[in-house]
């Protein structure tokens, strides 16, 4: 049983705090999940809250088929599609993500990661939805191919599949700024 499945299992013994801990661990990531499916991080961030308040109002219960990491993206992937189902039916076009401003040194090597971050970034919302999604959860989260494909409702092969061309399109978009990027192929 990993961290966050035993977590839940106190939560629903009646241990509160544990919901603490299940949010500090998988908030960020979650929120970063969802914003590669919607494209707005302010939207992604109340995904990620409602993802949380499904799993504390209505404890849905987890079989432990999957990581409980697993089952608690796929969750949130659900209210993603939701949402963007919504939206479609309220015709809105989605609005560009909003610059964030980052307050930090004036340090030149910090400004050139952050640069980086940004064109990898900007690269990855190029993408064909899928390919952010594949490359965000095995990459960035950390997530095996098969629990990826678990998330994403594709076979093993279609997730190695996936993969691999998301990676070609994400080396290409990074080419056209100019990166070369060893690692990625």
């Amino acid at each position: 049983m990993d961290n966050g499945a035993r977590s839940y299992s106190r939560y629903l013994a009646g241990d509160d705090s544990a919901l603490g801990d299940i949010v500090r661990e998988y908030k960020d990531g979650l929120t970063l999940y969802l914003n590669s499916f919607i494209n707005n991080i302010h939207d992604a961030e109340e995904l990620m809250e409602e993802t949380f308040y499904k799993l504390a109002y209505k404890k849905p219960k987890f079989s432990g088929k999957s990581l409980f990491k697993t089952w608690l993206y796929s969750m949130g992937r659900n209210l993603a599609l939701d949402h963007l189902r919504r939206m479609k039916k309220k015709n809105h076009t989605s609005l560009e993500e909003c610059n964030e401003l980052r307050s930090g040194t004036d340090i030149e090597e910090n400004y050139i990661k952050e640069e980086e971050k940004l064109i990898v970034h900007k690269a990855l919302k190029n993408l064909r939805i899928q390919y952010s999604q594949a490359i965000c959860l095995t990459y960035i989260e950390g997530f095996s191919n098969s629990e990826a494909a678990t998330i994403m409702h594709k076979t093993s092969r279609q997730m190695t599949n996936l993969l691999y061309q998301a990676k070609k399109a994400l080396r290409e978009e990074l080419e056209k700024e100019g990166i070369s990027y060893a690692g990625m192929g």
